[in-house]
């Protein structure tokens, strides 16, 4: 029998409250998993600065003190529960996300989100969607403020009718699922009764394998003239420690499950948001899924 790999994530971190929300969640997350972190700091973050609304005196000091910053962070992973590493960069660019991924093979970054008056939805939507596009990997935004208990036991996944296929850098996902074996359901939203698109909504996840072997999967239809209200109200109502979001590629164009929907998700989810990329699927996947929800309706 295969062995399965232990887990890493890459944590975006820095010494201001949302970066250590996240280092503390993650550090939760993986200490579920056994397994590991590193905590990575960078000078200059193209994607997303954390010291925007800091100013740059702050930033002035810290690169002048870049032996002191290791050594704090050192003294931060020492701390943790789970096994961290640390890493400084001078610069986040997409070719240093790649190489760092190539490097330590991590099933998610993850970020601590910003507070509401610190950036727009837009500034996180932008920096989520430049990370995805870099190293096409899940990013779980994590906000200052979570108040539920880790590693999730109640994960909601918000889904379209559309099929999609996963690309193999999700396989970390798909196992820190299985290895989490919590409670899914399958979240379909709609501005009207629609059975048949929550049907397909539930087959589509399934036949991507995302919830292969998973003990606990049920699909659930919500009522909403906008996608997410009703997919906060979900989480209300579920009780949701985790949410995940699905993100295709024509979606980083504000197509079908677009931007202002994740963009909105992502500034007003009270839990955690994994952010996941998908594929287009082959023709045969795609005619299966609609095939499989088309049974179960007749």
């Amino acid at each position: 029998m295969k062995t399965a790999r232990k887990l890493s994530f890459i944590v975006l971190t820095s010494f201001y409250p949302e970066a250590q929300r996240a280092v503390l969640y993650a550090d939760e997350l993986a200490g579920g998993v056994d397994g590991r972190l590193l905590l990575l700091h960078a000078n200059r973050i193209s994607f997303f600065d954390p010291y925007i609304f800091t100013g740059e005196s702050w930033r002035r000091q810290e690169l002048a003190d870049e032996p002191g910053i290791k050594a704090m962070l050192a003294n931060m992973a020492a701390q943790l529960h789970t096994p961290a590493t640390v890493e400084l960069i001078t610069d986040l660019l997409p070719t240093a996300a790649q190489a760092l991924t190539r490097q330590h093979n991590p099933a998610l970054f993850v970020v601590g989100r910003p507070a509401d008056d610190a950036a727009t939805p837009d500034q996180v939507s932008l920096m989520l969607l430049e990370l995805l596009r870099a190293v096409q990997l899940p990013l779980l935004l994590v906000p200052q403020r979570t108040a539920a208990a880790t590693p999730p036991r109640r994960v909601l996944i918000a889904a379209d009718s559309e099929p999609f296929a996963l690309p193999p850098a999700i396989e970390g996902v798909k196992q820190l699922l299985h290895q989490l074996a919590p409670h899914v359901t399958i979240v379909h939203v709609s501005g009207i009764e629609d059975d048949e698109n929550c049907a397909r909504a539930r087959h589509a996840v399934e036949l991507s394998g995302l919830t292969t072997d998973l003990p606990e999967v049920e699909p659930r239809g919500y009522q909403y003239a906008r996608p997410a209200d009703g997919i906060l109200a979900a989480i209300d109502d579920m009780g949701a420690d985790l949410v995940v979001l699905l993100t295709r590629q024509r979606s980083y164009l504000g197509e079908l499950f677009h931007h202002s929907v994740t963009a909105e998700v992502l500034r007003r989810s009270p839990v955690p948001v994994l952010a996941v990329p998908a594929a287009e699927p082959p023709a045969a996947q795609r005619r299966q899924a609609h095939h499989a929800a088309d049974n179960v309706l007749a």
